[in-house]
């Protein structure tokens, strides 16, 4: 037997000693903190006595449990728990709490006792009592349900009020009580519960929709409905104040005084802060991040700032900022305050200064080359003397050395194995803000964390690649004595059939297989919104999404869906002929067009009404006839009348007019009136006296899920550009639009889809985007 296994052998019999079984030892042992927490309580109970099986499953709750900021507090809590002082679950965890919130202080034992409530001893007669005026409260629905009841909310609501009483004597008084109401258990209890029978759709469909309804199912059941109900009850962060509570964050002597101050500046309010860099515009991906920032903050009645992350003056640009701040807007958010990190620009210099005074910064001058990867040879000026570092960072600011000379760089290494990131590094270029003020910039990795403190941040919440820098962020902080946010991650939304990189957007644009950055087919904000995506079905699909760090795809039907759910509601009915045929009513006896008045919403008359005409001539869409009908078409035939939307009447071919070729031109067809005794088997819709408008119907930009992936791709994601995914066709439109539509304006165009202005429209020309089709867009309606 190895030395190895020998130690693992030793570990299970030790943790045997305690009351594990030796399945659950060798479980325990897979994690390493808790093995070494175990091992460390066990050998300090060792000088007590011998560990009871009560004693040892407060043991393991405690080694469990507890915080690596604590682990010195083991032997004090060990000690507490020999003396029976510590005898429960729930003192355990209040002893875990005062010492976390105490940290490097002297222990106050008067107050340690009080908040763990040794000595106070709750009797059976006071849980007899509680337990019999709860299950008196609820005693006609236990008397229903019986042993189907859950007893588990009452006695935790028993727990509650009688916080230090035993739990087990607790649910023994709920099984007693149960017995005397219910007495013992009959057949029916043993019963098991009525099943709820599911009607099953026999119906086959194809494939691919069926794998659209699945991926829209399934995002609607990751996280809510709305942001609001997402951030209230699935996401549950620290409270203002209690960072020291959160896994990892260090705790210091001064730790606690500096989060009293910030509780003070806060008011003990939730404060965010949304921070893009102003380099380029926002994705879908953006949407997210900006949803979770502010809507965490307006879901704890907090503030959220917009931030703009403005350290590369060479890629920043006004119309940036502009675009930024927009998009966060159309979303339904107001920044509580407008900020820039060139505001601190003085105070960083500051704190780079004290960093270097400390030891922990230096100046290198080791180029981008030499220290890129992950496994870059170690800087030969890390242990320069203090004064030559603080003497050439003066250097680098006063514009003597050249770019690329010298950086700034801290004296710690990321999670990732990345060592000594860069601080400072020299740029001759000026900044919008501060103009040639500065030629040294700070990096993110030193900037961000300190604005966070600066503007007291209480949540720093991004996406999860920044999670191997949350030990460099708290590092910084406390290596400058100041107050520490907590770092929450959370993974990225990735949407496929799209490509959300500025670089590759750009060469998508310079290619000519998109128009611009706002080309309906992108996934940017703006984008989206130009294609008639309302920002409220953004918002509603980020919250469906949730707030996990599980890294996934969606499909874009998801957010599709979210569109549609939000569109059936607000876009307003009018009729659109895509693919027009004419049809002429050879019966029409009216001298003039009649005008009919038309509800906005069909199934909700009181929300407004439009006018269309109805005249000799109308057209319909081309696929709602066929002369060979199929078995299952329900629409006009040579055999078969249709009845008209809106217009009460049902239309009969008599006539087919052609033209030289053979195409069908005109049909001639009679009306009669619509009744019980004359109902078609379908109405379809139609124009009379329309405007021509252009109507761009777009589809997929890319053929593959994962265009950026070579396996998929093997040529390239330009390779995989979809060449039809965008079609302009002339659509015959209701009249009644013309005075009605505004770019941006929604609607839906009756049986065909929704569609939004394009803000390409003119006077003259109206232009509209399809934004999705209708859910139920088949051929055979």
């Amino acid at each position: 037997m190895t030395e190895n296994m020998t130690k693992i052998e030793d570990d299970i019999q030790l943790f045997q000693l305690i009351g594990l079984s030796e399945q659950k030892a060798k479980e325990t042992l897979k994690n390493k903190q808790v093995s070494n927490n175990l091992k460390h309580a066990i050998r300090q109970a060792s000088h007590y006595g011998t560990i009871t099986p009560e004693i040892g499953v407060l043991l393991y709750h405690l080694a469990s449990k507890i915080k690596n900021q604590i682990f010195c507090e083991i032997p004090f809590v060990v000690k507490y728990i020999f003396e029976n002082k510590l005898d429960t679950i729930q003192r355990v965890d209040a002893a875990l709490g005062y010492l976390l919130h105490h940290v490097g202080e002297v222990h106050n034992i008067s107050n340690f006792e009080e908040e763990c409530g040794i000595g106070i001893v709750v009797t059976p007669e006071e849980i007899e009592t509680e337990v019999e005026k709860v299950i008196e409260e609820h005693k006609s629905e236990i008397l229903d349900k019986r042993y189907r009841f859950n007893i588990g909310p009452l006695m935790q609501h028993v727990r509650n009020n009688l916080k230090w009483a035993d739990g087990k004597a607790i649910k023994n008084e709920f099984d007693v009580q149960i017995l005397v109401l219910l007495g013992p258990k009959v057949d029916l209890d043993f019963a098991p519960p009525p099943k709820t029978v599911k009607q099953v759709n026999t119906k086959k469909t194809e494939k691919e929709k069926a794998e659209l309804k699945s991926v829209v199912a399934s995002s609607k059941n990751i996280g809510a409905q709305t942001i609001s109900e997402l951030m209230k009850t699935k996401v549950h962060f620290h409270k203002p104040g209690e960072n020291y509570k959160t896994e990892g964050y260090p705790v210091l002597p001064n730790t606690h005084k500096l989060l009293q101050e910030h509780l003070e500046i806060t008011g003990g309010k939730v404060r965010t802060r949304f921070p893009p860099e102003p380099n380029g515009i926002l994705h879908i991906g953006h949407a997210k991040a900006i949803n979770i920032n502010f809507g965490y903050a307006a879901a704890h009645d907090g503030i959220c700032f917009l931030r703009y992350d403005d350290t590369n003056p060479e890629k920043e640009e006004e119309k940036f900022f502009l675009g930024i701040q927009e998009m966060v807007e159309w979303l339904g958010y107001k920044p509580a305050k407008i900020t820039h990190s060139s505001d601190n620009f003085q105070q960083l210099y500051e704190w780079a200064i004290k960093l270097i005074k400390g030891g922990f910064a230096y100046v290198c001058h080791q180029s981008s080359e030499e220290i890129r990867g992950f496994n870059p040879p170690p800087s030969p000026w890390r242990n320069r003397p203090i004064s030559e570092s603080l003497q050439l960072f003066q250097d680098m600011k006063d514009g003597l050395l050249e770019e690329g000379e010298a950086t700034l760089r801290m004296k710690v290494t990321l999670e990732e194995g990345k060592q000594d990131p860069v601080a400072y590094r020299i740029k001759y270029i000026p900044h919008h803000k501060t103009g040639d003020q500065w030629c040294i910039y700070p990096t993110y990795d030193f900037t961000h964390c300190l604005c966070d403190s600066i503007e007291h941040i209480t949540h720093s919440l991004c996406t999860k690649e920044f999670q191997s820098r949350r030990s460099s962020y708290y590092w910084l902080c406390n290596a400058l004595d100041i107050y520490c946010p907590v770092q929450w991650e959370y993974s990225r939304l990735n949407v496929s059939y799209t490509v959300v990189s500025k670089r590759k957007i750009a060469k998508l644009i310079e290619e000519g297989f998109v128009s611009d950055w706002d080309d309906p087919r992108l996934f940017t904000l703006t984008a989206l919104r130009r294609r008639g995506f309302p920002p409220e079905a953004i918002n509603n699909f980020c919250a469906q999404m949730g707030v996990t760090v599980a890294q996934a795809v969606v499909d874009p039907a998801a957010l599709e869906a979210c569109v549609r759910d939000v569109l059936n509601v607000t876009a307003t009915r009018h009729m659109a002929v895509l693919d027009p045929l004419k049809v002429t009513i050879s019966n029409f006896t009216h001298g003039n067009p009649i005008k009919l008045t038309v509800p906005d919403f069909p199934n909700e008359p009181g929300k407004g009404q439009h006018d269309i005409v109805f005249d000799e001539v109308i057209y319909i869409e081309a696929s709602d006839f066929q002369e060979k009908a199929s078995k299952d078409f329900r629409r006009l035939t040579l055999n078969q009348a249709v009845g008209l939307k809106h217009a009460g009447v049902v239309l009969t071919v008599k006539e087919i007019e052609r033209d030289s070729s053979g195409n069908i031109v005109n049909i001639i067809a009679t009306q009669e009136p619509a009744s019980e005794n004359n109902k078609p088997k379908a109405f379809i819709h139609w124009v009379s006296n329309p405007i021509l408008a252009s109507i761009r119907l777009y589809e997929r930009l890319f053929k593959h899920k994962h265009p950026e992936d070579v396996n998929e791709v093997p040529n390239g994601f330009l390779s995989d550009v979809n060449s039809s995914s965008k079609k302009e066709i002339v659509g015959y439109i209701d009249a009644s639009l013309v005075d009605l539509a505004k770019p941006l304006d929604k609607f839906q165009f009756e049986r065909i889809g929704f569609f939004s202005v394009d803000p390409d429209t003119t006077p003259g020309k109206l232009v509209f985007n399809r934004t999705v089709t209708l859910k139920e867009d088949s051929k055979n309606m």
